[in-house]
């Protein structure tokens, strides 16, 4: 805590002044937290202050909210892109991220906890000049300040992903994915890397992890093959927040040609917990398609889960007892995209709606896919199948995109398989 207090302090987190008349007052609180390491051993403690931002006003201490995120799919392809041209991939940490934003909006906070000013105990707050953990402006603020100093580095943002950034020069290549204050690094020279984040680290206070292994829940395993992603310790600990870790193994995540229903059986008596869980089965969905269906289903029932809706999720997590090993091997071969669609017509009992299905696939690896209810309801299984393809390709051209940014030229156009009645009705190049 007194590490935290002192970091803040030497960033100038804020100012003592006495709270102006009809200003909102922000509380603040401690939050503690054990970090870990992907074997699960301890990494390090962290106590950190973190602002009260519920008590924030609309309009009187913070305004736009949003921050972009790098997408799965843009994950995926540069990890494939490092396995074919093997790249060497570099992991860094930001640490206290947040407290390098700038606000633009005046936000008052009370003193901390236990750290109160000794000559202004209670008559003083603290008026923020840096964002802070809990704000609901923060993680905007960050990536505000971080995206405004890259360009001096010769970095761009993508058209296609905002939080990709791609540096070209006469000497190679460097890529740069920002999650929150997650970065990943790599390119074509590794000294250029290695000035890359010589030139973060002082901008900004940040901790060179060194190889990439252990990314947002990702294990990244490297073989003389290529590299291999899996969320074996994520599932793990799924598990066993379920108390399911000693359950016996499903074959499939689920029934064939089952669908649930909106109102079988009796309601679920622990709905928040139903979205829990479905929440962490989607971010599973990041290196496992073989559970995106079920997953999609499940999510059609988070305002009011049903106890069949929790049967049909326990058999997602017992099918995941049984292939924790399961993830997507990353190898070098041809740059070549083609992707699959299909459509189940008006499959869903409930609402008669289509799902459209669609896999991407870069050479022999799988980089995009997705499974998703049609908007509105098809009046022929050929309308169902034609939206299924129109995903697909706004999928492949946004895919192409990155390609674009990347300057990696791909020699063969697009292929989209189109499949009806179980068949492989056509195919066409997507130019």
């Amino acid at each position: 805590m007194r590490e935290e207090i002192e970091a803040l302090h030497a960033q100038g987190t804020w100012d003592l002044v006495p709270l102006p008349a009809h200003k909102n007052l922000v509380g603040c609180k401690w939050v503690y937290r054990i970090k870990k390491n992907a074997d699960g051993s301890i990494a390090r403690h962290k106590a950190r202050l973190v602002a009260k931002g519920f008590s924030q006003e609309e309009g009187i201490d913070y305004y736009e909210t949003f921050s972009p995120v790098v997408k799965p799919t843009t994950v995926r392809l540069i990890l494939a892109l490092a396995a074919q041209f093997q790249w060497s991939l570099r992991q860094l940490d930001v640490k206290k991220a947040f407290l390098h934003g700038v606000l633009q909006e005046e936000v008052y906070m009370t003193q901390p906890q236990g750290f109160a000013s000794k000559h202004h105990p209670s008559d003083f707050v603290c008026r923020l000049k840096k964002s802070l953990y809990g704000l609901k402006q923060a993680p905007r603020a960050w990536n505000e300040r971080f995206t405004s100093f890259l360009p001096s580095l010769g970095f761009q943002a993508s058209n296609a992903d905002p939080s990709l950034f791609i540096q070209h020069s006469s000497l190679g290549t460097v890529v740069l994915l920002l999650y929150v204050d997650d970065i990943i690094l790599t390119g074509s020279n590794s000294s250029l890397i290695t000035s890359v984040i010589g030139a973060l680290t002082q901008e900004f206070d940040m901790k060179d992890l060194g190889q990439l292994t252990y990314f947002l829940g990702l294990q990244i395993s490297y073989q003389s093959a290529g590299l291999f992603v899996s969320q074996t310790k994520y599932i793990k600990e799924l598990l066993d927040r379920v108390d399911l870790q000693d359950s016996k193994p499903c074959p499939t995540p689920c029934l064939p040609y089952h669908r649930l229903l909106k109102d079988d059986g009796k309601p679920y008596s622990h709905p928040e917990q139903y979205r829990s869980i479905v929440g962490a089965l989607q971010y599973l969905t990041f290196t496992r398609p073989d559970i995106a269906f079920s997953v999609n289903q499940a999510c059609q029932f988070m305002h009011n889960p049903m106890e069949s809706h929790v049967v049909a999720v326990k058999r997602i997590l017992r099918y995941l007892k049984g292939t924790l090993a399961f993830g997507i091997w990353f190898k070098p071969g041809l740059l070549h995209l083609h992707a699959y669609s299909d459509a189940d017509w008006a499959g869903d009992p409930n609402d008669r709606r289509s799902v459209s299905g669609f896999i991407v696939y870069l050479g022999s690896t799988p980089i995009s896919w997705a499974s998703k209810k049609q908007h509105t309801v098809s009046r022929s299984s050929t309308e169902a199948e034609y939206r299924a393809l129109a995903i697909a390709a706004a999928e492949l051209a946004w895919i192409r995109q990155l390609f674009c940014d990347l300057h990696v030229p791909l020699h063969v156009p697009p292929l989209i398989h189109l499949r009806s009645n179980g068949n492989i009705a056509c195919h066409g190049d997507f130019d």
